[in-house]
């Protein structure tokens, strides 16, 4: 296990910036999802750490030891660093057990020390009944998890995970997520675990960064990067919240399209100040209240309805989301209410 300390590092593709001024503390043992859309630098991150990228400025060190910095780039191999990749990258003419072992070949390990390794990462991933199973014999999820074999056979100081899920259905991810919450458990790998799925990070990272536009928004538990976004930007990419204007009334209260609705902040509000409001769809309550609305689309989720009302604010229109535990009529006008807002500044 190490922990990875990134300082303030940038990366340019001709004139294309992925990475600006990026800094990032990553615990030993923690597990880290790095969350943000396509295009906003997170594989370039995870191919830095890796080292099959060089950065321009900045540096990252593993521990104390310095791996990169605008003179200095350790290769992959001398970071001792694995990989697991969305297309499971797997030996196709290789076992299940071969793929584990491979790279205890390429260091040299004796076939006695090789046996005893492979067996306890089979056994660490539930992978001992399919040793002798080809990739094609093979599900998906099993696919995976060979992944998962080969990187503890390894020892490596972290392990990066590159959109390991993005190739399996809906069932077996959710499966594959328990596995990679065993695995981490387990091992007490440090892993970084890179996805655009909000979902899944949310269900396994002890952390989650969020990156936009190759800068880092946001560091946080998964219920306080929910609960309290930093920043309008980081509001409008988690979960299904909607970010409008409004007034401070003082430290506790914020007015809202003239009403008065209770406010939590991360700092203290000051009256007549302008502010950013994250409206949530669990604080929206439906059927009465001093607020109004048109019902534009209902989505049924299993157990609860999702609904997304148009409303006037400010003279503009504008999209709320609610749940409802009943199906609401498209065009219906109904009543509702906020029962709380996240305020920030700005």
């Amino acid at each position: 296990m190490s922990s990875v300390k990134i300082n303030n590092i940038s990366k340019s593709f001709g004139s294309h910036k992925a990475l600006s001024e990026l800094d990032l503390d990553i615990q030993e043992g923690e597990f880290l999802c790095v969350l943000g859309p396509s295009g906003c630098g997170k594989t370039t991150l995870l191919r830095i750490i890796a080292g099959l990228e060089r950065i321009d400025d900045g540096e990252i060190r593993f521990d104390d030891e310095l791996v990169s910095s605008a003179h200095t780039h350790r290769t992959p191999e001398e970071r001792n660093v694995g990989m697991v990749f969305q297309s499971y990258a797997l030996w196709p003419h290789m076992t299940a057990k071969e793929n584990a072992e491979f790279p205890l070949k390429v260091a040299n390990k004796s076939a006695e020390e090789r046996a005893s390794i492979v067996n306890g990462a089979m056994d660490a991933v539930r992978l001992t009944p399919f040793a002798d199973r080809r990739p094609s014999e093979l599900s998906g999820g099993q696919q995976q998890r060979v992944a998962l074999a080969r990187c503890l056979t390894q020892a490596p100081k972290i392990v990066l995970m590159d959109e390991p899920l993005a190739n399996l259905d809906m069932h077996l991810r959710e499966d594959m997520l328990q596995e990679f919450s065993q695995f981490h458990k387990t091992t007490g790998s440090t892993i970084m675990y890179i996805t655009h799925d909000q979902a899944e990070a949310m269900s396994i990272a002890d952390r989650i960064a969020v990156l936009l536009d190759g800068k880092l928004q946001q560091l946080s538990r998964p219920e306080e990067l929910y609960n309290c976004p930093k920043n309008a930007a980081v509001a409008r990419f988690i979960g299904a919240g909607s970010v409008l204007s409004a007034v401070a009334n003082g430290e506790q209260t914020v007015s809202f399209d003239g009403e008065t609705v209770v406010a939590n902040s991360e700092t203290p509000l000051v009256s007549a100040e302008a502010v950013t409001i994250v409206i949530r769809p669990e604080d929206l309550h439906l059927g009465s209240g001093r607020f109004k609305g048109k019902v534009d689309d209902v989505t049924y989720l299993g157990g609860r309805f999702r609904v997304r009302l148009l409303c006037i604010h400010q003279d503009k229109q504008v999209e709320l989301t609610a749940y409802s535990s009943s199906r609401l009529a498209e065009g219906e006008h109904i009543a509702f209410d906020v029962a709380q807002v996240w305020a920030m500044k700005g």
